[in-house]
């Protein structure tokens, strides 16, 4: 595979990321194992929350992207980071089906993680809320390192990210900064 590029997502990314997110999270394709299409309907994400967030200071949005032979550039994968107090909140993460198992989640991940230490050098925990239905991402991640928490969630309908088809929640994972 070629290189990944990291850089910090723009307000021009604002349609490749639509369609990204909605892509890996909800249109359900055959590759995806990470889609949540079985378990939610709708838009994971619309322009005008996508458009907030890139414009919230205390979020910061990261693009993966890898050149062609053509030097074309392709946006492969984000992840967002949400900084409070000591901890950062690690979310809005997606590869492209078609990238999916091919080592690129570990990168973006290890990335994100990475420069969240260099953003804010006192953290001491990363976190994230996965559906709780979701055992083999719950099991990718607890092999990144993470750990599952008694902490659970409501699934946030409120928020505009998808109507849950079954009865879900939201399963905290923590990992303490090394």
């Amino acid at each position: 595979m070629q290189s990944l590029k990291f850089r910090k997502a723009e307000l021009t990314d604002l349609d490749r990321l639509l369609h990204l997110i909605n892509l890996a999270y909800r249109e359900n394709p055959i590759q995806s194992w990470t889609n949540e299409a079985d378990y939610v309907s709708g838009q994971r994400i619309n322009k005008l929350q996508l458009q907030q967030a890139l414009m919230d200071d205390n979020y910061h949005l990261y693009v993966a992207e890898v050149e062609d032979v053509i030097s074309t550039t392709s946006l492969i994968g984000c992840i967002g980071l949400a900084f409070n107090e000591e901890e950062v909140e690690i979310g809005t993460f997606c590869v492209d089906p078609v990238f999916q198992n091919t080592g690129v989640g570990k990168m973006i991940l290890s990335f994100a993680e990475t420069q969240a230490l260099l953003i804010q050098p006192n953290l001491r925990l990363y976190m994230m809320y996965v559906l709780d239905i979701r055992s083999e991402l719950i099991a990718y991640y607890q092999r990144r390192g993470y750990s599952l928490t008694q902490v659970r969630k409501p699934y946030p309908i409120d928020a505009n990210v998808g109507t849950p088809l079954l009865n879900i929640e939201l399963q905290q994972l923590i990992k303490h900064v090394s």
